[in-house]
């Protein structure tokens, strides 16, 4: 049997609804977002020592945060050094890199 015109309505109005607030939710997720902020680097290392936690914490830190994994970012540190770039007064020829890396 086809249902009535007020079932049909009641279905309709609940299926609209569902809809509504489906979309609803996705609002408040995707807009979440944006409002409650987590901070991501929360390191309280700054400069010489972040690079050197880097070079010997999780493998994966290293690849997360300057996009390579560790034997490629010392081989770029050894391949720089033997074209002539060294450290300077203050900087470290692996804390220059890892500036460069984050950057690019």
């Amino acid at each position: 049997m086809p249902p009535s015109p007020t079932e049909g309505h009641r279905i309709a109005a609940a299926a609209a609804s569902f809809f509504i607030n489906t979309v609803v939710f996705a609002a408040q997720v995707y807009a979440g977002s944006f409002y409650d902020k987590t901070p991501y680097h929360t390191s309280t290392l700054t400069g010489e020592m972040w690079v050197a936690e880097l070079m010997s914490g999780h493998p994966e830190r290293i690849k997360a945060e300057l996009g390579m994994r560790l034997h490629v970012f010392l081989s770029l540190v050894e391949a720089l050094s033997a074209v002539g770039l060294r450290a300077s007064q203050h900087i470290s020829l692996e804390k220059h890199i890892a500036i460069f890396s984050m950057y690019v």
